[in-house]
């Protein structure tokens, strides 16, 4: 069974609703064979769940967001330009199935396309690529912690941070500094309003809509980020839902299913979740996927 560890309720309007929502969201938890964080807020309503929240999980492809963040903030400061050609090589090639190395050798593309490849289609030879282009992974930690982020971490190609990339891969975070990583980038005060709405536009066009999106009709808007690794599977998601902006954040590690497919405990735990919170806050709208859909997945 999952471990639960601490689930902390909050809510301005007090119970029972907030409760009815974390005894969902428990129970479902806890039929994950893993360890699991969990959370959610409900920004108008200030109905918060949290389980496990500030406990360190694998990042996986969320942290991207921050390569982002600290992508933009040079092109806020004229450090790069958003249309600037940049020149693809072979060498740069990270292993896997990704779209940028199908690219030609010395194929030119804008710093815009290459972001587009890594937070749209989580390529991650685009990724490493903009973390280079952001500084070092050094300078990527730095810019976290100045924003007040203190447990979200780069680990890989990262001086000093062996330990933690053996440990958690790529990068680091909590459920609650993801995110809250989007409340800044919805409220735009992350970077800048320019910046931030850049943001908002690459997490909206998000191609691997397959677990906690699709559990949220079509016509909504959200932006988001998806991680997956064998023994841990994540997404952080902000709906802007008819009666109220909501965001969550789930993360698992430990994973005793460390499959590949559409029914892994891990995804499945991401639509479930992501289903309990629109059918809860959109009461009057439920959703489910329509009949035939699975084979779109």
């Amino acid at each position: 069974m999952g471990i639960l560890g601490n689930i902390l309720l909050t809510s301005c309007h007090g119970p029972p609703g907030p409760v009815t929502l974390a005894t969902k969201l428990e129970t479902r938890v806890a039929e994950l064979d893993g360890e699991v964080g969990l959370y959610v807020h409900h920004l108008q309503k200030n109905h918060s769940v949290l389980i496990n929240a500030d406990e360190l999980f694998p990042a996986a492809s969320m942290i991207k967001i921050p390569i982002l963040a600290s992508i933009l903030d040079k092109v806020e400061r004229d450090k790069l330009g958003y249309q600037d050609k940049l020149t693809y090589t072979k060498d740069r090639l990270y292993p896997g199935e990704d779209l940028l190395g199908s690219f030609a050798n010395n194929q030119k593309l804008t710093l815009e396309k290459l972001v587009f490849l890594m937070i749209t289609t989580s390529d991650n030879t685009a990724a490493a690529w903009c973390q280079e282009l952001a500084g070092t992974g050094t300078t990527i930690n730095t810019w976290l912690k100045e924003k007040g982020f203190s447990r979200t971490r780069l680990n890989s190609r990262t001086p000093g941070r062996t330990d933690a990339r053996d440990r958690y891969g790529w990068g680091q975070t909590t459920p609650r500094e993801m995110a809250q990583l989007l409340i800044r980038i919805r409220n735009r005060k992350l970077i800048s309003a320019a910046a931030d709405e850049e943001m908002a536009r690459a997490m909206g066009r998000i191609y691997w809509d397959g677990e906690a999106l699709s559990s949220v009709p079509p016509s909504i808007a959200t932006i988001s980020k998806q991680g997956a690794i064998n023994a841990s599977r994540s997404e952080v998601v902000l709906v802007h839902a008819p009666h109220g902006d909501y965001v969550f954040c789930i993360i698992t590690k430990n994973q005793k299913d460390q499959s590949w497919k559409h029914d892994n405990q891990g995804f499945s735990l991401l639509r479930d979740i992501s289903k309990i919170l629109w059918d809860y806050f959109e009461p009057q709208q439920p959703y489910s996927p329509a009949s035939g859909s699975e084979q779109y997945r």
